[in-house]
């Protein structure tokens, strides 16, 4: 019911999410960067809630193959409208299905762990569906940490359909929850002035 209710929202505010400016394009593009380091062109990725696939274009160049999931129609609708390297695909999934194909090198979750409605049941599938030594890479709102102001405002929005579902997390708490899944924090650092953000890389041991 609640990934329902989330796809909806998504796909409602689609084309007004596609038509908004990145925020901060050199810090984007420096985690980008530090991403497309960490890959190998033999590397099979799977990217969770890939919106409208801006990472996924930029990224897919430097693995073998990069299948970008999300279960908003609207979103990828608009993805695949980008043009796009042969290598990735875009593939309409909800948290059942998103994992098919696996074992992966790599699974990325841009912006998505603070929104799933069980956050430590999808890190295990992540981890599920690595191979041994593979990496998930992350960034995730830790809204816990945000200032009252700005987290009654993200309750206002909420509450009036303008801002989706989301864990209140802590920098701690997504670390911890990282651990449990069986991960090994590799790296964490924090991309542009929001200290809210944190990216984080974690491997599966192997």
């Amino acid at each position: 019911m609640a990934e329902a209710a989330n796809a909806k929202f998504w796909d409602k505010v689609a084309d007004r999410y596609a038509a908004r400016p990145i925020k901060d394009p050199a810090a984007f593009d420096a985690m980008l960067a530090d991403v497309a380091g960490r890959l190998r062109p033999t590397d099979r990725v799977l990217e969770i809630g890939c919106g409208t696939g801006s990472a996924a274009i930029r990224l897919a160049p430097h693995a073998a193959e990069w299948i970008a999931t999300d279960f908003s129609a609207e979103m990828l609708r608009i993805a695949r409208a980008k043009p796009a390297p042969a290598n990735l695909r875009f593939v309409l999934a909800d948290a059942a299905t998103a994992f098919d194909g696996g074992p992966f090198d790599a699974i990325c979750a841009f912006q998505v762990l603070h929104l799933v409605p069980d956050m430590p049941g999808t890190l295990a599938q992540i981890h599920a569906h690595l191979k041994p030594g593979g990496l998930l890479i992350s960034k995730t709102w830790c809204f816990a940490e945000m200032g009252f102001k700005l987290r009654a405002l993200f309750f206002v929005l909420r509450s009036i359909g303008l801002f989706p579902r989301a864990q209140t997390l802590t920098r701690s708490a997504l670390r911890q929850a990282i651990g449990d899944a069986g991960f090994e924090i590799a790296d964490e650092r924090v991309f542009g002035t929001n200290p809210h953000g944190p990216y984080i890389v974690a491997r599966k041991p192997g």
